[in-house]
C-alpha cells in the first residue's frame, strides 16, 4: 500500500524511488502498459466474444451506422431508435466502453457558464436518473450526492455566483455557502483559506458502465442493433452527379453495410476513422489520470468536490475517493494504438503530484490515506476545449460526435440527443454552433473554431490543446484571450495597428483589433506552455499583463480607454479594422433564384444596393444576419468586381460566423442543384469602417465620389477610388452613426489607411477596437449572431421581423415557420434592458419580472453615450402565455448579477437615437 504523503515525499528529485523516478515526458509513443480489470465481464451479447468474430451478424444495409461504443456513440445510438430510427447500427471494434469511457471518473455538475451547456447537462441528468430507469427497470449506477464548488479567492467566488444566478433562470438548486457553511456540510475539509463554496444538491456521479450497458438494451429494444468486436476497416465515399462526396458505405473486416450516414463517435480513434473517409479531425490524445484511495472514514455521502484553483477534484467512490485534476504538463499520446482496449497506461507520478497536494491541502485526512489503485488512460481534447459534432464539412452524411475533452459522460445525453436530430431534421434542435465542426474549415475559407491552416499545424493543435487543458479549471473571464497559437492569420494592417498600440483579440486564428493601448505597443509572443516541458516563461510580457490586468468582473482598468473610443465614434469619427469579415460572391445564371430562397429580405435590386437580411433553416431559426449588395461583373475581373455570367451578389459577414454562412449556403446550393458559384474573397480583401458625425467631411477628401446624401443615401455602394486605389465604398453602420465602410484590395490596405488618418487628424479620428464595437452596437440595438441572434432564434422573437419579405409572395427557407409562428403568437421575446445603477454585466444574470424569473441575459455591455449599462434578454410568461408588447411594457424588471438584484427598464425601442436618425447622416 501507498500512502499519499509518500507520493508526495516521494514526487522530489531527491528522494523518488527507482520504480517512480522517470523524466517529465513531453509526450508519449507508448501503448498501454497497464491493465485494470474490465467494467463488466458479460457483453450485451456474449457470442462471439473473444472469438475474432461479431457479436452479430451484420446487416447488408442501414439508414444510420454509429461508430464506437463509448458514451457518445450509445447515447447517440438510443436516441436515434427514440426518435424513431428503428435501422441503426453501432459498431464497437472491442466491447462497449472498452476505449476512453470505461475508466472516465463520471462526474456530472449541472452549472456551467454557457446556456446551452446547462440544458445538455440537464438531458444527461434526465436520461441517467429518470428515463432509462423507467424505460428498462435497471438501475444506470446514478448516485445524487450534490456538488461543491471551492472559492479560495473573491473572483472564484464571483464566478460560482454567475453560475447560480444562471441556474435559476433553469431551475437548478444552487447555495452560495460560507466557510462555516462548508465545514457543516463536509466536516473532513480544511476550510482556513476558503472565501466560500457553490453547493448543487442535485449534481452526482454516474457510472459509465451501468449507463451504457442500459443505453444499449434500451436502444436494441427499440430495434437498433449493436454489434461488438466488429473493427471498421474502411468507409465508401462516391460523388454524386454534381461533384458532391456523399458516404455510401462502412467496411469491416466481416462485411460490408450500406448506408448514407456514419457517424463517428470513436474518441481517441476519431482521427484515424476520419482519414478513412477523407474527413480531418482535429484532436490529440492526452494522457488522463486519476488515483483511488483505500477506505475514509466519515467519507460517505459527501458531495463531490471541485477545488478550481488548486485543479484537483475529489469523486465520492463508496467510501473512498477518486482524486485527480488538470495539470499544467499533460502528456501527449503521440500514436495512438488500434489495439487499446480496457488499457491504462502507468502514471507519472512526477506529473500527476500537483493534484496530491491539492487534495491533501483540501482534506488533509487524504495525507494518511493509502492509494489502491491509480488510473491513467487515454481522452480526447480539441484546441478549443469544445466537442466537434456535426456533418462534415469534406463528406456530406459524415456526421462527428467526439473530442469531448473528459466530458464525453455528463454532455453525452444531451449531445447524443442533439446529434440524432442533426442526424435526421438536417440540424440540431439546440444552438450547437459553438461544438459545430462545420466551423473547422478543410478548404481556404474563414471559421470561428479553426481554419485549414490551423488544422493543418501540427504546432498550432498541440499549443491550443495544451493551453485548453491546461486552463480547463480557470475562471472563465469575459475578455480572457488564448496566448497559444498566436500570430497564424494577421490582415494587411496588423503591423500598422501593432505599432500604434493595438492589444489584438484572436478569433479563428485571425488577429483582429480589441482596443488601443495609448502606452504602446503590446505584441503577442510566442507560446511559452505556461512554464512546462521546460519552456521558460517570458518575461515582462506586456500582452500577458494587460490580459490579467482583465481578470475581473467588474469594470475592466481600461474601461476608460473604450470609453474613450465609443466616445470619439459618437462625437467625431473613428476607423475599425474590420478585414477579418468573410467577404464572398454569389454569381451565376440561377443566383437571383438562390438569393431569394436563402434571404428572408427581398435582395433582388438594381446593381448598386445593399440590404440588411437573415438567412433561416426550416424552423425559422436565424442562421445569419448579413448584408447582401447587388453587384454587376467586372471587366476585367478583381476581386472587387469578378467576371460571371448572369446574376452577382457580395455578401459582408462577421468574420466569426463567415465559416458558419459558407456551409449553411453551400449545402442549401447542393440540396437545390442551382447553377450558381459561391466565391470566397475574404483573404484577399481588406475592410476598414469609418463611422461617426464627422466621416462624410474626411471621407470627402480621400474618396472621388460625392457622399451627400443624395448621391450616396445608406444603404447602397459603388466602385470608387482613394488615394489612387480602387475599392468599394458601402453607406453602412454597425455602431449607429453615419459612415462608410471600404473595401480595398489588400495590396492596398495600408495607403487607404494612412490617407483616411492623414485627413481625419485634423478631425480627432481616433482608431478603435471590437470592444468599441460591441458597446456602440448594443447601445443602438444592433444584434450580434450568436449572442443574442442565434439558430434556435426567430426573426420574430428577436425583432427582425422587418428583415422577412412575408409582404411579398416571394418564398424563402424558414418562411413557412415564421408565418406559423406570427399566428400562433410568440412565446419568447427578446428585449432590452437598461439599469440606473452602473454596474458591470457580461451575460448570464437571471431576469425577474414581477418577482419571477422569466428569462436570462444572452448579452450585456456598458453603452457610454447613454451612460447605463444595456443586456438584452429573450423572456417567457410564467404561466406560458404569448409575450406580447403590452407584456413587456407592464412587468417591473430586475436583473441577477451574482446573487443580487438590480432594478432594470425594459425597452421596446433601441434607448440610443430611436429614430434611426443618426445613420441617415441628420444630426
Amino acid at each position: 500500500m501507498s500512502y499519499v504523503s509518500c507520493v508526495l515525499r516521494a514526487a522530489t528529485p531527491r528522494c523518488l524511488p527507482a520504480p517512480w523516478r522517470s523524466p517529465r515526458p513531453f509526450s508519449s509513443a507508448t501503448g498501454p502498459t497497464a491493465k485494470k480489470s474490465v467494467p463488466y465481464q458479460k457483453t450485451l451479447k456474449e457470442e462471439g466474444s473473444g472469438t475474432g468474430e461479431p457479436s452479430r451478424p451484420l446487416p447488408p444495409s442501414a439508414e444510420v451506422v454509429v461508430v464506437g461504443g463509448g458514451s457518445l456513440g450509445c447515447q447517440t445510438t438510443y436516441h436515434l431508435a427514440k426518435q424513431g430510427v428503428t435501422s441503426v447500427v453501432l459498431l464497437e471494434r472491442d466491447r462497449l466502453t472498452s476505449g476512453t469511457t470505461w475508466h472516465t471518473a463520471g462526474l456530472l455538475w449541472q452549472l456551467r457558464p454557457s446556456d446551452v451547456e446547462v440544458e445538455l447537462l440537464a438531458h444527461t441528468r434526465d436520461v441517467v436518473s429518470r428515463e432509462l430507469p423507467a424505460e428498462t427497470g435497471l438501475h444506470t449506477g446514478w448516485v445524487e450526492n450534490g456538488g461543491l464548488f471551492i472559492a479560495s479567492n473573491k473572483q472564484r467566488l464571483d464566478e460560482y455566483k454567475r453560475l447560480m444566478s444562471l441556474g435559476k433562470a433553469y431551475g437548478v438548486e444552487s447555495y452560495v455557502l460560507t466557510p462555516s457553511q462548508t465545514k457543516d456540510l463536509y466536516p473532513l475539509m480544511n476550510i482556513d483559506d476558503l472565501y466560500g463554496t457553490l453547493y448543487v444538491p442535485k449534481d452526482g456521479t454516474m457510472d459509465p458502465a451501468g449507463t451504457c450497458s442500459t443505453l444499449a438494451r434500451a436502444a436494441t429494444a427499440r430495434g437498433a442493433t449493436i454489434i461488438e468486436n466488429c473493427p471498421v476497416t474502411g468507409i465508401q465515399v462516391r460523388a454524386d452527379n454534381f461533384g458532391v462526396k456523399r458516404v455510401y458505405a462502412v467496411e469491416t473486416a466481416h462485411g460490408t453495410i450500406q448506408t448514407p450516414c456514419v457517424v463517428n463517435c470513436a474518441g481517441v480513434w476519431a482521427r484515424a476513422l476520419g482519414r478513412l473517409a477523407g474527413v480531418h479531425v482535429p484532436l490529440v490524445g492526452m494522457h488522463h489520470a486519476y488515483v483511488v484511495t483505500e477506505r475514509i472514514e466519515g467519507i460517505q455521502n459527501m458531495p463531490n468536490v471541485r477545488d478550481h484553483d488548486a485543479s484537483v477534484y475529489l469523486r465520492l467512490q463508496g467510501d473512498a475517493l477518486s482524486v485527480g485534476g488538470y495539470e499544467s504538463n499533460p502528456i501527449f499520446w503521440e500514436e495512438v494504438s488500434e489495439k487499446f482496449a480496457f488499457g491504462l497506461f502507468d502514471l507519472d507520478w512526477d506529473v500527476f503530484m500537483q493534484h496530491i497536494e491539492g487534495a491533501i491541502n483540501r482534506v488533509p485526512v487524504l495525507e494518511k490515506t493509502g492509494i489502491k489503485s491509480t488510473v491513467c488512460g487515454p481522452e480526447s481534447f480539441t484546441a478549443d476545449h469544445k466537442p466537434l459534432m456535426g456533418e462534415a464539412p469534406e463528406v456530406r452524411g459524415f456526421f462527428l460526435g467526439c473530442g469531448f475533452n473528459s466530458a464525453g459522460m455528463m454532455l453525452g445525453g444531451g449531445c447524443g440527443r442533439e446529434l440524432a436530430h442533426w442526424i435526421i431534421h438536417g440540424r440540431p434542435e439546440k444552438d450547437m454552433y459553438g461544438y459545430d465542426i462545420r466551423q473547422v474549415a478543410s478548404v481556404s475559407l474563414p471559421s470561428r473554431r479553426f481554419h485549414h491552416s490551423l488544422t493543418d499545424n501540427n504546432r498550432w493543435i498541440r499549443e491550443r490543446s495544451h493551453e485548453s487543458y491546461a486552463k480547463n479549471y480557470s475562471v472563465v473571464f469575459p475578455h480572457d484571450e488564448p496566448l497559444a497559437g498566436r500570430n497564424v492569420r494577421k490582415d494587411p494592417l496588423h503591423e500598422e495597428l501593432l505599432r500604434q498600440g493595438c492589444v489584438f483579440q484572436e478569433r479563428h486564428g485571425w488577429e483582429r483589433p480589441g482596443w488601443f493601448n495609448p502606452r504602446g505597443a503590446a505584441p503577442v509572443l510566442d507560446y511559452d506552455y505556461y512554464g512546462a516541458y521546460g519552456q521558460e516563461r517570458h518575461r515582462d510580457y506586456t500582452y500577458n499583463r494587460l490580459l490579467g490586468d482583465e481578470y475581473t468582473f467588474d469594470f475592466p482598468p481600461h474601461h476608460d480607454i473604450i470609453k474613450n473610443e465609443c466616445l470619439t465614434c459618437r462625437n467625431a469619427l473613428a476607423l475599425f479594422d474590420m478585414s477579418y469579415f468573410g467577404k464572398f460572391y454569389l454569381v451565376g445564371p440561377e443566383a437571383t433564384k438562390a438569393a431569394n430562397w436563402l434571404f428572408t429580405a427581398d435582395v433582388s435590386k438594381a446593381p448598386g444596393s445593399t440590404v440588411y437580411t437573415c438567412m433561416l433553416n426550416k424552423r425559422g431559426g436565424v442562421e445569419s444576419d448579413l448584408t447582401v449588395s447587388r453587384i454587376s461583373p467586372g471587366d476585367p475581373a478583381s476581386p472587387l468586381a469578378p467576371a460571371f455570367e448572369g446574376d452577382g451578389y457580395y455578401l459582408a459577414i462577421g468574420g466569426a460566423v463567415a465559416q458558419h454562412n459558407w456551409s449553411h449556403i453551400t449545402a442549401v446550393l447542393q440540396d437545390m442543384k442551382l447553377q450558381c458559384k459561391l466565391l470566397d474573397c475574404s483573404e484577399e480583401l481588406g475592410m476598414m469602417s469609418i463611422q461617426g458625425p464627422l466621416s462624410r467631411v474626411v471621407l470627402q477628401e480621400v474618396l472621388d465620389t460625392d457622399l451627400s446624401n443624395e448621391a450616396f443615401p445608406f444603404s447602397t455602394h459603388k466602385l470608387t477610388t482613394a488615394a489612387g486605389c480602387t475599392v468599394r465604398a458601402m453607406r453602412l453602420s454597425f455602431v449607429g452613426e453615419m459612415g462608410w465602410e471600404l473595401h480595398v484590395p489588400k495590396a492596398d490596405c495600408v495607403k487607404v489607411y494612412q490617407a483616411v488618418m492623414q485627413a481625419g487628424a485634423r478631425h480627432g479620428i481616433t482608431n478603435a477596437g471590437y470592444r468599441a464595437i460591441d458597446s456602440l452596437s448594443i447601445e443602438k440595438g444592433y444584434r450580434h449572431w450568436h449572442a443574442d441572434l442565434r439558430p434556435d432564434d426567430t426573426p420574430l422573437e428577436a425583432g427582425l421581423a422587418f428583415t422577412c419579405k412575408l409582404k411579398s409572395s416571394i418564398p424563402f427557407l424558414g418562411r413557412e415557420a415564421v408565418e406559423a409562428q406570427k399566428a400562433k403568437g410568440i412565446f419568447r421575446r427578446l428585449v432590452c434592458f437598461t439599469t440606473e445603477e452602473k454596474v458591470p454585466m457580461f451575460g448570464l444574470e437571471a431576469v425577474w419580472r414581477d418577482g419571477e424569473v422569466v428569462g436570462h441575459i444572452r448579452r450585456a455591455d456598458f453603452g457610454f453615450a447613454i451612460d447605463k449599462t444595456i443586456a438584452y434578454g429573450y423572456i417567457r410568461d410564467p404561466t406560458g402565455g404569448p409575450v406580447s408588447l403590452d407584456f413587456v411594457k407592464s412587468g417591473s424588471y430586475e436583473l441577477e448579477r451574482m446573487g443580487v438584484t438590480y432594478p432594470a427598464r425594459a425597452h421596446t425601442k433601441s434607448p440610443f437615437d430611436p429614430d434611426n436618425k443618426r445613420v441617415k447622416g441628420f444630426y
